[in-house]
């Protein structure tokens, strides 16, 4: 075993608009020219610069629910946070999220406190409030460094960049390239030309071009490896990004990989793994209750990270009253097939950042299956669950108005008696329900009809007011009786 230095891994955390996406350009920009910067595509997910003679490697996720899935999964994805904050706006509730996020994963982190070109900013307010969340920085006497960045005209990027790598230094991170290559599925997606393809970070080894690498679901014999700028190399080592082409399925984000001795010894593992899941499932089976309502989705995304992300949201929706069956949730645009599961299946399809195939635009319409499409996480969810609160029936919601002591009864007719009283609780309003108890028992109830106060129609009478009503109802009231008004509310289905 020949232990080697290997560069840090960072990931950059923070609330949305704070300028996670704009530091990572920024650094991106800054370390790489324009030349070979202008091949990195948005689905790469990870990138890699150089700081004098070591390197960094940058983890552009889809977001914090991603990094939490591939955490999840138990994959050491990171090293290092930066947790990005809006030195004018302060802490956020996501930016709270992101503190959660790597407490958890128990990194050290570095505060950017970035847009500090903005004459608003006030970074020791910033600070303040950190420390409130249990994150202290150095200039407040704590341990976190912190600096003053601006995504927007570079100032305090090559110091992040040497803070970086002192704390990489104190933090010993090593390799061993003399053995196979093993780390992470960081993102994956369909290239139209070249099949389904993903980016894998490798945390330990060497990966090199002909071997068989595979995960818990899907593998492929390894034809060429591309590294973050799409250029070919024959092998990758620790902390490396590479982008490999070919699997038989879609990886799944977080998912841990490694190298096979062979196509079969992949296969073969991937199979076991299944056999388990579905022994382990088959109790589960029947667990939709009757009179529950179901409500089945198509989830098609723009790439894999984007999944991962989605799933953990949807399944976090209440489900007491609606179960929520995800039917089919993959990469790539909706088309013909994803039609004709939607309606046998009675689905609705959800797209996210994703466009609809002309052949099977046409065929929804057709059919009339509904499509919905979305560019923002949060929007997707919100639309899911309008979806099944729609699903939901209305409940019927008692709402207790007053009551009225009957003082006396001046006229029978049928079902129909008029009685006097006085109102010595709550209200009392024109066209409300009654229950009608005798010595705290409920012997009956009935409707208002008519409501007065001295022998003029009345909408409503307050407490401490005599009236007359017209009950409507089977049961013979008398004197002494206590009668509770009440209206009954068809409210919104809630989940």
């Amino acid at each position: 075993m020949r232990q080697t230095t290997r560069p840090p891994i960072v990931v950059v955390l923070g609330h949305i608009d704070h300028g996670k996406s704009s530091l990572l350009e920024a650094i991106r920009d800054f370390k790489i020219t324009a030349k070979e910067s202008g091949s990195i595509t948005q689905h790469i997910g990870a990138y890699q610069v150089e700081e004098g003679d070591k390197k960094i490697t940058f983890l552009d996720t889809p977001g914090h629910e991603a990094f939490s899935q591939m955490r999840s999964r138990g994959a050491k994805v990171a090293d290092i946070a930066i947790l990005v904050i809006d030195a004018a706006e302060g802490v956020k509730s996501q930016t709270k999220e992101a503190i959660s996020h790597i407490k958890e994963a128990g990194i050290p982190v570095i505060i950017a406190l970035n847009k500090i070109d903005k004459p608003e900013a006030n970074p020791e307010k910033t600070k303040r409030e950190l420390s409130r969340e249990g994150f202290l920085v150095e200039s407040l006497g704590g341990k976190i460094p912190s600096l003053e960045i601006s995504a927007k005209t570079k100032k305090g990027i090559p110091q992040l960049l040497e803070i970086i790598l002192l704390m990489a230094e104190m933090e010993e991170l090593e390799a061993d390239n003399s053995k196979p290559g093993e780390g992470v599925v960081i993102e994956s997606y369909l290239d139209n030309l070249r099949g389904l393809t993903a980016t894998l970070l490798l945390t330990d080894g060497c990966l090199k071009r002909g071997e068989v690498i595979g995960t818990d679901s899907t593998f492929v014999k390894v034809k060429s490896i591309e590294n973050f700028q799409k250029n070919t190399i024959k092998e990758a080592f620790s902390s490396d990004p590479v982008i490999i082409f070919g699997f038989n399925q879609a990886p799944k984000v977080g998912e841990e990989f490694r190298v096979f001795p062979d196509l079969a010894a992949a296969e073969s593992h991937i199979k076991s793994l299944k056999e388990k899941t579905l022994a382990a499932a088959k109790p589960a089976e029947g667990l939709v209750q009757e009179g529950q309502k179901v409500l089945n989705l198509i989830l098609k995304t723009d790439v894999s990270g984007s999944i991962e992300a989605v799933e953990g949201i949807l399944k976090s929706l209440p489900q007491e009253k609606i179960i929520l069956k995800i039917l089919k949730l993959e990469a790539g645009n909706i088309n013909e097939s994803d039609v004709k599961l939607a309606a046998v299946a009675r689905a609705r399809i959800l797209g996210f950042r994703v466009k609809m195939d002309p052949v099977a635009k046409k065929m929804a319409e057709r059919e009339k299956i509904r499509v919905i499409f979305f560019e923002v996480i949060y929007d997707l969810v919100e639309g899911v669950r309008k979806v099944m609160e729609k699903s939901v029936e209305p409940e019927e919601v008692k709402k207790d108005l007053g009551k009225m002591r009957v003082l006396a009864k001046f006229l029978t007719e049928k079902n129909r008696q008029i009685i006097g009283g006085k109102a010595i609780e709550g209200e009392i309003r024109k066209g409300a329900l009654i229950e009608v108890f005798r010595e705290e028992e409920k012997i009956g109830q009935g409707k208002m009809i008519n409501l007065q106060r001295n022998k003029k129609d009345a909408a409503l009478i307050s407490k401490g007011e005599e009236c007359g009503i017209l009950f409507e109802g089977s049961v013979a009231i008398e004197k002494g009786d206590i009668l509770s008004f009440y209206t009954e509310e068809r409210v919104k289905g809630e989940l």
